[in-house]
C-alpha cells in the first residue's frame, strides 16, 4: 500500500460521513498524489460520489480530517483551484458550446477589464477538449460524449489544480470512453493537473496512475494497478478487487 503523504494533493484521515443514522463513509484514510490520475473505483452505492463531494467541500455531516491542496476541504480559497464535473452534464441545452463557456467564464471572473483573459481561457478550454468544430452547436443537440466534453471544458476554465470527475464516462460507448480517457491523460500532462476520477467500470482502472478501491463506505486498497495485481497474484484489477473483497469477508467472518 502506498504511503500517505502530507504533500499529497488530497489527504484524508478518519473521514466519516453520515446520512441519517447510516455511515456512508466510515473512517476512511486515503491520499491522492499531485499531478497524477487517481481512479476511485467501486460498485454503485459504495460512497464514491459522497467522497468526491467531501473533497470539493459540498458534502454535509463530514467528520475527520480532509486536506485539499494544503487547506481544509471547503475553504473558500479552494473554489478557484478545483474543477468539479458531476455525473449529469452541467450545461445549458439552449446555449451553444461557446455561449455556455462564455457564460461560466463571466461567472468565474466578472471583471470587465479581464474580457480578453476570459476569451483566451474559453479558447484554450475548447481546444483542450477538442470541440473547436462544435463551438456554434447547441449543447442540447450534442452527443453524450460531446456534452461530457463541454462540462469538462467548463471545469477547466479557471485552470484548476485539481479536477474531480464523478463517473464522467457513465453510459458512453467504448470508443467515447477511450477518447475521454485519452483526454484526461492529455490534460494531466499538459496542465500538470491532479485528477480524481470515479468509475464503477473496473477495466478503466488500468488507465489510472493510482487507484483507490472502495466497497461499502471503506477503502479496500490504494496503490498502482500493477502493485495491486502483484499483491493479489491476479492478472486484472477486477480480479484483484474481488480477491480483496473475499479477503475482507474472510477477515470479518462473513460468508462468501
Amino acid at each position: 500500500m502506498m504511503n500517505l503523504s502530507a504533500a499529497a494533493a488530497v489527504h484524508a484521515r478518519g473521514l466519516t460521513v453520515h446520512r441519517g443514522d447510516r455511515a456512508v463513509l466510515r473512517g476512511v484514510d486515503f491520499s491522492v498524489p499531485p499531478g497524477r490520475i487517481t481512479g476511485l473505483l467501486g460498485p454503485s452505492g459504495c460512497g464514491k460520489s459522497t467522497l468526491m463531494r467531501a473533497v470539493v467541500g459540498t458534502q454535509a455531516r463530514v467528520t475527520g480530517a480532509l486536506d485539499v491542496l494544503g487547506r481544509t476541504a471547503g475553504d473558500p480559497a479552494l473554489r478557484a483551484r478545483i474543477g468539479y464535473v458531476t455525473q449529469a452534464p452541467s450545461v445549458y441545452d439552449d446555449l451553444t458550446v461557446r455561449q455556455n463557456l462564455d457564460y461560466f467564464a463571466a461567472v468565474l471572473d466578472p471583471g470587465r477589464a479581464r474580457r480578453t483573459a476570459r476569451r483566451e481561457a474559453v479558447d484554450r478550454a475548447i481546444t483542450d477538449v477538442d470541440l473547436a468544430s462544435h463551438t456554434g452547436s447547441l449543447a442540447g443537440r450534442l452527443s453524450g460524449g460531446q456534452r461530457s466534453r463541454v462540462s469538462l471544458a467548463v471545469a477547466l476554465l479557471g485552470a484548476p489544480e485539481l479536477l474531480v470527475l464523478d463517473e464522467p464516462t457513465v453510459g458512453l460507448d467504448p470508443v467515447l470512453r477511450r477518447d475521454l480517457w485519452a483526454l484526461f491523460h492529455r490534460i494531466a500532462a499538459d496542465r500538470a493537473a491532479t485528477i480524481l476520477v470515479s468509475s464503477h467500470v473496473m477495466d478503466e482502472a488500468e488507465r489510472c496512475h493510482q487507484l483507490l478501491l472502495m466497497r461499502e463506505g471503506e477503502v479496500l486498497a490504494q496503490d498502482t494497478p500493477e502493485a495491486l495485481r502483484t499483491r493479489t497474484h491476479t492478472e486484472t484489477v477486477e480480479a484483484a478487487f474481488l480477491h480483496l473483497v473475499d479477503e475482507a469477508n474472510a477477515h470479518q467472518g462473513t460468508p462468501r
